[in-house]
């Protein structure tokens, strides 16, 4: 077991959505929180590891619900901090169709978007077991930014180390813009996941094995890309290892990414066996699917029993 446990930061929304049919149409909503890095740290909670996220939310009650829903899944949330003169960012799901989910965000200027270095504790950083970002954070504004390039000149100088999750969000910059700046963070970057999109965006080709070594090749000694229904390709440490898949009903594709590194990180932060940690990472994802809402299907570790499947070494 790895000591500090998880420590990650970004933005976090209230989410209001309807089980079925358009917005306008709904006399009652879902209420919930959406948010990579808050998803990544219950999901690594959930499996019995140790989490903390920090960020920022405003003084409004989305900001409390955000700051209730994390704490009340066991998770830390005391280094974050509440903003008195920006909002809560707020996502919008809704149904077109019975099989078509439509977002929207209202996060413009948001209190998650004020984040900056100053907002970082560095002892805690100093203290992690693994610190985690993702690609959102960035693309929200130059504070944010150069929060995260802080944070991981902290994690270096004590030896923590930085996973990062690629997470390009179109809605957020073009791909011109994001391609130099996501490239960059990889290589700095102990841990990296990637869609397959995400690892061409940043100017690689070839196919998933190609990709996860031109990954590898950039600096992180553990790489993960993940093939969505096809499973996942990774390399760690220099072996080669093909993700299983687990047939499951996708009823939400959002948050699969986020549950995947719960996984995987929750795993090897309790000091199991690459070959666990990626068998681990490809079941919290098949969860994560079957159900609604980005957090709620993020399974504990009685529920993983339910997915077992074999791995394959590929030297």
């Amino acid at each position: 077991m790895t000591a500090g446990g998880l420590l990650t930061f970004g933005e976090t929304m209230a989410v209001f959505s309807t089980d079925s049919g358009r917005l306008r149409h709904a006399s009652t909503v879902n209420v919930g929180i959406a948010g990579s890095e808050s998803s990544v740290a219950i999901g690594v909670r959930r499996l019995g590891v140790g989490a903390s996220w920090a960020g920022r939310v405003g003084a409004d009650e989305p900001g409390s619900l955000v700051l209730a829903r994390i704490r009340d899944e066991g998770v830390d949330v005391s280094a974050a901090r509440t903003d008195q003169y920006a909002a809560t960012g707020l996502m919008l799901k809704d149904f077109r169709a019975a099989d078509s989910m439509r977002v929207a965000y209202y996060r413009h200027g948001s209190a998650g978007s004020r984040l900056c270095a100053e907002d970082l504790c560095e002892d805690r950083i100093r203290a992690a077991g693994v610190l985690h970002l993702s690609g959102i954070t960035p693309a929200l504004s130059e504070s944010a930014a150069d929060a995260v390039h802080a944070a991981i000149d902290v994690a270096q100088e004590a030896d923590v180390p930085v996973s990062f999750d690629v997470n390009y969000r179109h809605a957020l910059w073009p791909p011109e813009d994001a391609q130099d700046v996501l490239r960059e963070l990889v290589t700095r970057a102990d841990i990296v996941f990637a869609g397959e999109a995400e690892a061409r965006l940043l100017g690689l080709e070839g196919s998933a094995e190609d990709l996860a070594g031109a990954l590898a090749a950039l600096g992180p000694e553990e790489v993960l890309v993940k093939l969505g229904p096809r499973g996942a390709v990774a390399e760690l440490g220099g072996l080669r290892y093909d993700v299983p898949v687990y047939p499951v009903r996708a009823v939400d594709p959002e948050g699969a990414g986020d549950a995947f590194a719960a996984g995987y990180l929750a795993d090897r932060l309790a000091g199991a066996p690459p070959d666990r940690r990626v068998r681990t990472a490809a079941a919290c994802g098949a969860f994560a699917v079957s159900v609604a809402g980005d957090a709620d299907a993020l399974p504990d570790r009685d529920e993983l029993n339910e997915l077992a499947g074999p791995i394959t070494i590929v030297r």
